[in-house]
């Protein structure tokens, strides 16, 4: 199929999600004067030179001949100082990094839990009381969350058995699906790898889960592996921070970073609430991605990496303790929420933003915001702080599924439409909070909906605990052809049925 006809097709009856908002007519007009005023600019200058380089006569040229063979050493010594700043600046240059391409975890339909199936388990846990089993029903309804999501076995089974041999099948199951998935369709051999960086934040055995990778690929005795733990939703784009850094140093080589989360140990049977929300929106899922500083490697990647910001607010004592793992009353572990997330999450999403504005916005856009914070700081101008328009540098968005309070507040701050919205919005319905992974699963149905062409650029942001908000944004090298992306990309075979509408509240159908 098309990615026309999927653009058509995939609307669900939504009329609506046709393509992307554009900006108006006056807007776009200031937008390519001063995008291109540089060169408005230089014209004049350019008009003369030619003009003057029209009238040279051949005396003129022997004139400048002789003119250099007089001063040669001179001539001479200002090739050579600029050949050696030329050789020192790309000496000293960031390597370029490329994605090659990545892999999404689809688990099996055994691991399926609807709706129903979730209020079952929890029903038969027989450790909740009954305000906080209507409690959890009124978040599921709520959540956006769909009938196709996932959990892992010990969760599933009756009874539960959460145990460390379970939670170690869940996270062989899901680096080595997706892993495998990767190799083969990049044919990269494992012993090739120079680099691996794993990151699940609340499960961290002994050896860690990149020597279970290491052991399980046999990679080579000299790879560079680093395991972390503990950083949140975020810590993918961390991950791919670290390899970035990585890749400056090790020439012609390939690093492999996986983000997951694990389910099975972290499942939380008590009875604060603060606790409970994290049982609602976090599903099974996970992600394995390869970059690649070598050259060679750039006519068959997918993405360069352009950019990466990272933003840390933990030296705050309540962005420090928004998201907090720690014992009940009762002695039960879980992940608290606080009632400040959204505040702290708000403030560290503004800072980033912040930074990377200057990094990606077009010059027109950067005015518009200096003019403004001039006028309400300097002047006391009574006006709105100008909003960047976001869309004006990237074509694509990936912003991490945590929940659907967290994606309305961030399409209404960016001023996002629906069809920049819909990649977030689908993979939380679909697939849930997978966490660090959620970003790699958004932009796989991007891709699965054939929109991304080259030149276009995609930005992932995502938060979490800590409190960090990190975002990376990538360039596309080639145009991404859906037909091309079986076996990788767990949307493939069911995008056609997506976007879906999802209400606002969708009931939980009681058992008989």
């Amino acid at each position: 199929m098309s990615a026309a006809a999927q653009e058509t097709t995939a609307g669900g009856g939504d009329g609506k999600r046709q393509g992307p908002r554009r900006p108006g007519y006056l807007k776009l007009g200031y937008h390519i004067v001063v995008s291109n005023a540089i060169y408005v600019l230089l014209a004049p200058f350019a008009a003369a030179l030619a003009l003057r380089a029209s009238r040279l006569t051949p005396s003129d040229l022997a004139a400048a001949r002789a003119y250099l063979l007089a001063n040669l050493q001179l001539a001479v010594s200002l090739v050579s100082v600029a050949t050696a700043l030329a050789t020192v600046y790309l000496a000293r240059r960031p390597r370029a990094v490329y994605l090659l391409d990545f892999a999404c975890y689809k688990p099996g339909p055994d691991h399926v839990v609807t709706r129903e199936t979730f209020m079952e388990q929890s029903n038969k846990a027989g450790v909740f009381t009954d305000d906080n089993l209507a409690f959890q029903r009124k978040i599921l309804e709520r959540s956006g969350l769909g009938q196709g999501t996932y959990f892992p076995a010990a969760v599933l089974n009756s009874p539960p058995n959460p145990c460390m041999a379970e939670a170690r099948r869940e996270a062989e199951a899901v680096m080595f699906g997706a892993i495998d998935s990767l190799l083969a369709k990049t044919g990269v051999r494992a012993r090739d790898i120079g680099v691996v960086v794993v990151n699940c934040s609340l499960f961290n055995p002994t050896p860690s889960l990149s020597a279970m990778v290491v052991n399980h690929y046999k990679l080579r005795g000299n790879v560079a592996s680093y395991n972390l733990g503990g950083m949140g939703c975020s810590a993918g784009l961390i991950s791919i921070d670290l390899a970035k850094q990585l890749l400056q140093v090790h020439q012609n080589s390939y690093a492999l970073v996986v983000s997951m989360e694990n389910i099975t140990l972290n499942w939380y049977w008590g009875n604060d609430r603060s606790m409970l929300m994290s049982n609602c929106l976090f599903r099974m899922g996970g992600t394995a991605i390869l970059l690649t500083n070598r050259v060679a490697d750039k006519r068959r990647s997918k993405y360069q990496l352009v950019h990466t910001v990272r933003t840390h607010h933990s030296a705050d004592d309540r962005a420090y303790r928004c998201v907090f793992q720690e014992e009940d009353k009762a002695g039960r572990v879980g992940i608290a929420l606080s009632k400040d997330l959204m505040a702290v999450a708000g403030e560290a999403l503004k800072t980033n933003i912040t930074t990377l504005g200057p990094l990606v916005l077009p010059m027109s856009e950067q005015i518009l915001f200096l003019t403004s914070l001039i006028g309400k700081n300097i002047f006391g101008l009574k006006m709105k702080p100008y909003i960047p328009d976001f869309k004006m540098a990237f074509e694509h968005f990936c912003i991490h599924a945590g929940g659907r309070a967290v994606l309305d507040t961030i399409e209404k701050n960016l001023e996002l439409s629906d069809w920049h919205m819909e990649p977030s919005r689908m993979t939380l319905n679909r697939w849930g909070n997978t966490s660090s992974s959620s970003l790699w699963y958004e932009l796989a149905y991007t891709e699965a909906k054939g929109r991304v062409r080259r030149e276009h650029r995609a930005w992932q942001i995502a938060s979490g605990s800590g409190f960090k908000c990190n975002s990376a944004v990538w360039r596309a090298l080639k145009d991404i052809h859906p037909s091309k992306e079986a076996g990788s990309n767990p949307w493939i075979e069911e995008i056609h049925r997506f976007p879906v509408k999802v209400p606002k509240v969708e009931s939980v159908v009681s058992s008989p």
